[in-house]
């Protein structure tokens, strides 16, 4: 399973912003008014101590059945906090059908495991 957390893709994404920014000598404030938001949905999976849902099989399984799904669609980020007992599972996605669908799916995997 990617460790979603450590893969910097917000490092990387904000490195390519920069490399517009200087390719194009527009500011920030002009460059983000050229991005679509798209819709983002972010639901938190409370487990028990000594529980690590995000290492079931089951949970493995469907994580990955759903990054599949959401090839070239979207994006998925699963982590475990930092500060509390919540496994967060969040999606990002143009086809909000698809992101409810998907995010329910994988917290009813985690829920299931914990």
């Amino acid at each position: 399973m990617t460790d979603y957390a450590t893969t910097g893709d917000g490092l990387i994404a904000g490195l390519q912003f920069l490399a517009e920014m200087v390719r194009t000598g527009q500011p920030a404030s002009t460059l983000t008014r050229s991005f679509a938001t798209v819709p983002q949905l972010l639901k938190n999976v409370r487990f028990a101590e000594g529980r690590r849902p995000l290492e079931a099989a089951a949970v493995q399984a469907v994580i990955a059945a759903n990054e599949a799904r959401m090839a070239g669609k979207g994006r998925i980020l699963i982590r475990k906090s930092g500060t509390e007992p919540l496994i967060r599972v969040m999606a990002e996605c143009e086809d909000e059908g698809l992101l409810l669908t998907v995010v329910d799916e994988i917290v009813g995997a985690v829920e299931a495991a914990v």
